[in-house]
């Protein structure tokens, strides 16, 4: 019985990847396993950095602790929750709105192109996000992810400047 199932196990086992879910794939690693099955599972954030276009110079804009998860799973969707450095809760409405200077949150399905995912947000913590692409190259190295986005301008810092950022996560599970 065993003989049989197997050649089933090894038929269905592309099936189960997000490229047999209509991502491309496209990035193979040196062991020719492609960066959308490599990314599945959550990340834990390490440090997010900040890079000001205009001067060169680097910015903690999370503070020197931040928190967060980036969860990819295995059907094509991808989820943000990204805290700066202590952060309190909040009793005033300025306080509130303070607290999102030090949040990037969205959710939306990702494809792969190259080395790059690219997400198609669909819910954020900036309503200005949602309905765009957001495009991340990403370099994978053992347990670690080292992410970094396009030059853009953020709406909650750096002041309107141009800038891009440089996060590390983690691998969690």
């Amino acid at each position: 019985m065993r003989r049989t199932l197997l050649p089933f196990a090894v038929l269905l086992m592309p099936l189960m990847t997000p490229s047999a879910l209509g991502q491309v794939s496209t990035t193979d690693s040196p062991t020719g396993v492609a960066l959308a099955d490599r990314l599945v599972g959550t990340w834990e954030l390490v440090s997010y950095q900040v890079e000001d276009k205009e001067t060169g110079t680097f910015i903690d804009a999370m503070g020197s602790t931040p928190r967060g998860r980036v969860i990819f799973t295995r059907d094509g969707w991808v989820a943000f929750n990204l805290e700066g450095s202590d952060r309190k809760p909040a009793s005033t409405d300025a306080e509130r709105a303070a607290l999102l200077n030090s949040l990037v949150a969205y959710i939306g399905r990702y494809r792969v192109e190259g080395d790059q995912w690219v997400t198609s947000v669909q819910t954020a913590w900036a309503p200005e996000w949602v309905g765009t692409e957001q495009r991340r190259t990403i370099r994978l190295d053992g347990n670690y992810a080292d992410v970094t986005t396009p030059w853009r301008v953020m709406p909650n810092w750096n002041a309107g400047r141009p800038s891009r950022s440089h996060v590390r996560f983690k691998r969690a599970s």
